[in-house]
C-alpha cells in the first residue's frame, strides 16, 4: 500500500503542479493587464489560490516521497495537500483528479500500518 500511495501521490502532485502553474499565471496576468468583464475575472480567494498553487504540489510530492518509508508523515502531508487543493480550487473539471488522487494516496499511506518488509537501521 505504501508504494501505491507513493505512485498516486506523485501523479496527483504533478497534476497539481500543472494546475498550480496555470492558475498562478492566470491570476498574475489578470493583476498585470486587468480583468475583462464577463470573460476573465479574478477569483474571490486569490491569495488562497496562489498559496495553494505553490504549497499543494509541494505537500503532495513531499508526501509521496515519504510514503514508502514514513507512511504516517507522508499520509498527513498528502491529506493536507488534498484538503488545501479542495479549499482553493473546489471540485471542477481540472481539479478533480489531483484532489482525489492525493486524498486516496493519503488514505492508503495512513492505512499501511507496518513497514512492507523489516529493515535494519545499521
Amino acid at each position: 500500500m505504501r508504494h501505491a500511495a507513493a505512485a498516486l501521490g506523485m501523479i496527483g502532485g504533478l497534476l497539481a503542479l500543472l494546475m498550480g502553474l496555470v492558475s498562478f499565471g492566470y491570476t498574475e496576468a489578470l493583476y498585470r493587464w486587468g480583468e475583462l468583464p464577463d470573460l476573465a475575472e479574478l477569483p474571490e480567494n486569490v491569495d488562497l489560490v496562489r498559496g495553494m498553487s505553490v504549497l499543494g504540489p509541494l505537500l503532495a510530492i513531499t508526501g509521496a516521497a515519504m510514503a514508502p518509508y514514513r507512511a504516517l508523515w507522508g499520509g498527513l502531508a498528502l491529506g493536507g495537500a488534498a484538503i488545501g487543493l479542495y479549499a482553493a480550487f473546489g471540485i471542477g473539471a481540472f481539479s478533480i483528479f489531483p484532489v482525489t488522487m492525493c486524498a486516496l494516496a493519503s488514505m492508503l499511506a495512513l492505512a499501511a500500518r507496518r513497514p512492507d518488509r523489516p529493515k535494519s537501521h545499521f
